[in-house]
């Protein structure tokens, strides 16, 4: 879940946003600096090419007051070729350091940027089912997506500017100040109002700026949701519902980014109009300097080239500034991600062979942020080979009891363990090669059936696949237009419930877990499709352990013994026959079943 600093606001239920601190967010970008490491040669060369470029620029003025001062003023043909080509020179090596930095530049920061996306990929990888259920997918998508390209664009352009940018503003104050003293001071303090200027606007900027990267991950989370969930909202005619929900979030972004624009252009227009003031005056006053002989013309000439050149570094800095905040949002919410620690990671326990001997031993658990016991004093015994079904109301926590053997969730207390060894003293891979779990409401990948079946084991041979599929009744893949490589549409949209659901038990059959996880796989199954999976089932339950989570009377006949859970905890365990005769609400559990006649119940 979000770190303790995370706020929630009352018109954004469930969204991680934190309060807008800049010092927090100046710390999240210096912690990003471990990715410059390996670029760090390419940089130094990078700056080094941008301020030899900064020199040459600022050369040329100078050759230009020695040109007007000297060859012009003297009709000295010789001296003005030669000052004429170095002119020409320093524009050439300027233009040859500008392409120079700008192609190191491109390649280090593409590949800071994509280093950094690999890291936090991985990262929520490794995070938890409690993370990813506690956050929108749109505003991780908008994480790893856009504010990792603002962070690459100040990590790469920014930086370079401001720090070129400062050097350039130095060293064109002081040689205003060297050659008229009293126009140097004149551009000096045009300076304060800027930094006035600036501060203010920083304050306010980094507000604006996080409000805009969160209302946009919003936005991308109404869209992904629209588009995953396209057939219920056609189903349901909710069309322009849904489009109105769209509008809402889109205004919101619009509206947002209209007042970061027009808070922007504000401070852009200030500092594109200091300038031009200043240059106002310079020339005004110059020409009266010139005109009594205390400034000559050449060094006119070169004082306003150089104030020139400060207009482009002082109009940038509103630029600049504003890439720093948004650069500095951008890592503060990366970094929400990135610190958040996960709180299931493996053991040290390499086990490479299991008979698949599970036990639950005073088992509860609890979610991080309720108290209130999902589940508490579980104990249950399924022998290596033998197969329990696990009965109970809606909602009575089948399905988290299910996900604390591979450990998608962890136990709050007591312990679950695999031939006697706790699966939190397991390392992950070994777990999970151990036990194999098809879901009730199937995932699949916008990849091809193959790649969606061997997504487990990777090393299937055709004989194994088509036995898995053969076990899971999901032989319609070969009338696909191509059979095994035909690739289905994102979540599997472009084929049926049971269908999606045939190919999830596939894959869980064909990774050949010695503890096969069944939850309620069943349930989009039509009635003989489903008699045929079961008998196949039986000969894949007959080689492992299983657990079977049973909404349907007819799942409870592939189980070896039942288990049923009521409130919280497991009551009673026996077979079929044995709770049908003596515990009252396993028979209405079952008698609620109509796809199971009384004969075949009591038979």
């Amino acid at each position: 879940m979000p770190s303790d600093s995370t706020a929630r606001t009352a018109d954004q239920p469930g969204i991680p946003v934190h309060t807008h601190n800049r010092f927090r967010g100046l710390d999240s970008l210096w912690r990003l600096r471990s990715y410059l490491r390996p670029y760090v040669g390419r940089l130094i060369v990078m700056f080094a090419a941008a301020l030899a470029g900064v020199g040459a620029s600022l050369a040329i003025p100078l050759v230009s007051k020695q040109i007007i001062d000297g060859p012009v003023a003297d009709r000295d043909t010789r001296g003005l070729v030669l000052l004429g080509v170095l002119a020409i020179v320093l524009g050439l090596t300027e233009a040859f350091l500008i392409f120079a930095r700008r192609w190191i530049q491109s390649r280090a920061v593409l590949g800071l940027e994509t280093a950094i996306r690999d890291d936090l990929y991985a990262h929520m990888q490794r995070l938890p089912m409690g993370f990813h259920g506690g956050w929108q997918s749109g505003q991780l998508l908008s994480r790893i997506t856009t504010d990792l390209s603002v962070i690459r664009r100040f990590l790469g352009f920014g930086i370079l500017f401001l720090v070129t940018n400062i050097v350039q503003l130095v060293v064109v104050t002081i040689l205003l100040l060297h050659m008229y003293w009293q126009l140097g001071l004149l551009v000096a303090a045009s300076a304060a109002p800027i930094v006035v200027l600036s501060l203010r606007f920083h304050k306010k900027y980094i507000r604006i700026s996080r409000q805009v990267q969160d209302q946009q991950g919003d936005l991308a989370t109404v869209i992904e949701e629209g588009a995953v969930g396209i057939r219920v909202i056609k189903a349901f005619g909710r069309r322009h519902h849904v489009y109105d929900m769209y509008d809402e979030h889109a205004r919101k972004v619009y509206d947002t980014s209209i007042e970061k624009v027009r808070m922007s252009s504000s401070f852009w227009t200030f500092l594109g109009l200091v300038p031009n003031l200043t240059l106002t005056f310079v020339l005004l006053l110059g020409a009266l300097a010139v005109g009594q002989h205390s400034m000559t013309l050449g060094t006119l000439v070169a004082f306003t080239t150089l104030l020139l050149q400060l207009v482009w570094p002082i109009a940038s800095l509103g630029q600049i500034l504003a890439m720093a905040q948004e650069s500095m949002t951008a890592a503060d919410r990366v970094m929400e991600v990135l610190d958040t620690v996960p709180t299931i990671v493996g053991g040290d326990a390499a086990v490479t062979t299991a008979t698949g001997h599970l036990r639950f031993e005073g088992v509860g658990f609890h979610f991080p942020d309720d108290d209130t016991p999902v589940l508490h004093d579980v104990w249950l015994d399924v022998e290596p080979g033998e197969t329990v079904a696990v009965v109970g109301a809606t909602g009575s926590g089948k399905t988290t009891l299910t996900g604390l053997v591979p450990r998608l969730h962890d136990v709050t207390a007591g312990r679950v363990t695999i031939d006697g060894v706790d699966v939190r003293d397991m390392t992950l891979p070994s777990l999970r090669s151990i036990v194999a779990t098809a879901f009730e409401e199937p995932t699949l990948f916008s990849m091809s059936v193959r790649e969606n079946l061997t997504l487990g084991r990777t090393d299937a041979t055709e004989e194994e696949v088509h036995e898995a599929l053969q076990v899971a009744q999901a032989r319609f893949v070969y009338d696909l237009p191509w059979g095994l490589d035909t690739r289905i549409g994102e979540q599997g949209l472009s084929l049926s419930g049971g269908q999606r659901q045939r190919l999830a038990l596939a894959r869980a059959v064909l990774s050949r877990p010695k503890i096969l996880v069944l939850d309620d796989t069943l349930s989009a199954l039509d009635v003989e499709t489903e008699a045929l999976v079961e008998e196949a089932l039986r000969h894949v339950l007959a080689a492992a352990t299983g657990i079977v989570v049973a909404h349907r009377a007819s799942t409870v006949l592939l189980a070896d013994k039942v288990a049923l859970l009521q409130g919280g905890t497991i009551t009673h365990v026996g077979t079929h026959h044995e709770l049908l005769a003596q515990v009252p609400a396993y028979r209405e559990l079952l008698g609620q079943d109509a796809d199971l006649d009384a004969e075949e119940v009591y038979s």
